[in-house]
């Protein structure tokens, strides 16, 4: 069963993207259906977060999204939980962790996801474990969407997460996979022109690249001046990539409003490993 819950408090997720020919389809399946296309637009989620696993194979010292104990969800209860949000009219569906691919049924979830016509099928994984086997079955299973996060060119005490442990992986996503690909730079994690060495290698293997900012357990900015520098050169190389939401980041940095209001806990949802849902992730 699926309850809610509120206590966490982490940034939001990245913009949902929905192809046009995708959002077409769906509005034409949504005729006679409940609940009705107008529902749906105007009341049901647009994003879900769904965790399956709290297990990681890496260790990064600012991240708080796993556990030592990597509690998994069992299968039946993801499919279970994809039922639910499908029937709410959630658009897209993101997996997340932990580590995603450490589930041993994670193809299955996202087969599952598209069975049941999710528009967009999501994953956020490190990508350390990804090889031609699975590439090839996300590809098979449906997977629309995935989301990397490669915080600098070498590792450091704070991350793992770097183009010299995982660039191979990336080229063989690149080389291999039918999904769209966007790779994640985290300033604050590694030295500033270590985040645009990932601005420059998202362009070049095809990728979108989007930059984060480093935060705490509570979801505040813990970057120096001296790392939010590079946001002006990262700005520059991602042209109109790197705005999103109205500009909300240099706004927040700037200590103004953010140009919107969050609609956590209505367009966008977060189920954790024990089947709570939050307003946030």
């Amino acid at each position: 069963m699926i309850t809610t819950s509120s206590t966490r408090s982490l940034p939001a997720p990245r913009p949902l993207r929905l192809e046009p020919l995708t959002l077409v389809r769906h509005c034409i399946g949504r005729f006679g259906a409940e609940p009705s296309l107008y529902e749906q637009l105007r009341f049901s989620p647009f994003l879900v977060q769904m965790v399956v696993t709290r297990a990681c194979n890496l260790r990064c010292a600012y991240c708080n999204e796993y556990s030592v104990e990597g509690r998994e969800v069992p299968i039946n209860q993801v499919k279970a939980q994809l039922d639910k949000v499908r029937a709410l009219g959630a658009l897209a569906v993101e997996f997340t962790g932990g580590e995603p691919l450490l589930h041993p049924g994670l193809i299955e979830a996202v087969r599952h996801a598209t069975a049941l016509d999710f528009p967009a099928r999501m994953l956020i994984s490190n990508a350390y474990l990804m090889n031609e086997e699975k590439i090839l079955a996300l590809n098979d299973a449906g997977l629309t969407e995935l989301q990397v996060s490669v915080d600098g060119r070498h590792g450091n005490d704070v991350t793992h997460k770097v183009l010299s442990l995982v660039e191979d992986k990336l080229r063989l996503i690149a080389r291999l996979a039918r999904f769209r690909v966007q790779l994640s730079g985290v300033i604050g994690a590694c030295g500033p022109e270590e985040v645009l060495a990932m601005v420059d290698v998202a362009r070049e293997l095809g990728f979108v690249p989007r930059i984060l900012v480093i935060h705490d357990e509570q979801g505040q900015i813990k970057a120096d001046h001296a790392n939010l520098s590079v946001l002006d050169e990262a700005k520059r190389r991602m042209g109109r990539g790197f705005r999103e939401s109205g500009g909300y980041r240099e706004r927040l940095l700037a200590e103004q409003p953010a140009p919107f209001k969050c609609r956590a806990g209505a367009r966008y949802l977060y189920i954790d490993e024990y089947g709570l849902v939050h307003w946030c992730s």
